[in-house]
């Protein structure tokens, strides 16, 4: 393989959790919730899908926001307003905190690495391997790998919002391709979702899953990687 293509949610990055997410930006906000008020409410918004990156919603999407959640990743504009459109459908203190929550979670701060995921990047340069990000997202993701350390390593960022298109559509991962002057069908696409990610095969790429785990039950998912694109007489 001569490049390897990341996904970001799940894959590199996982995001806080439900209960953090509420309880900094209420800190931050000087709102204060009973223990248990806090706990139920970020409980449902987690239920909802209310945290860009973390749960799908478990129940029906609301009709005013139906039509936009499919397609929330083509824009910033139409990310915020699916986000917070869930959000909404749970009770808090002041309804400016909806608009804060979504704010909070573009933060590097609420985003946490997996534990291999800098060894596997470093590794993957050291080869020579080109990397790319692709992601289905709403936001500029790139200072959260600069925050992080991660920058240095990665050759592309293609982020959906940025191009009006999101994964599994093959033009995406093929801009990524371009970008890292790669073959598709010497490119190896890792995410978590494999739907959207398992997009890259229409082009050529390899394709390869990793589970969308909490940092702490993930220790060496990525690891794999490596494996996967060595040289010749290796794993392919």
């Amino acid at each position: 393989m001569a490049a390897v293509l990341f996904d970001f949610s799940g894959t590199l990055f996982r995001i806080e959790s439900a209960e953090s997410w509420l309880r900094t930006v209420l800190a931050d906000s000087e709102v204060s919730l009973p223990e248990p008020e806090l706990i139920r409410a970020a409980k449902e918004l987690e239920a909802v899908g209310a945290l860009p990156g973390g749960a799908h919603p478990s129940a029906p999407v609301p009709a005013d926001v139906a039509p936009i959640w499919g397609i929330r990743d083509q824009s910033s504009e139409l990310h915020r307003s699916a986000f917070t459109g869930v959000s909404r459908q749970v009770a808090l203190p002041d309804p400016a905190l909806h608009d804060r929550l979504y704010d909070r979670h573009m933060a590097p701060a609420a985003w946490r690495p997996y534990y291999d995921t800098a060894e596997v990047l470093g590794a993957l340069c050291e080869r020579g391997v080109a990397v790319g990000v692709v992601s289905n997202i709403g936001w500029d993701l790139r200072p959260v790998f600069r925050d992080h350390g991660l920058d240095p390593y990665i050759g592309a960022y293609v982020l959906s919002y940025e191009h009006g298109i999101q994964k599994p559509d093959p033009r995406l991962f093929a801009t990524a391709c371009d970008a890292l002057g790669a073959d598709p069908r010497e490119t190896l696409m890792v995410g978590d979702d494999r739907r959207a990610d398992g997009g890259a095969a229409a082009l050529g790429c390899g394709v390869h899953f990793v589970d969308h785990l909490p940092v702490t039950e993930r220790p060496d998912g990525l690891r794999p990687v490596l494996d996967l694109v060595a040289g010749p007489g290796g794993p392919t």
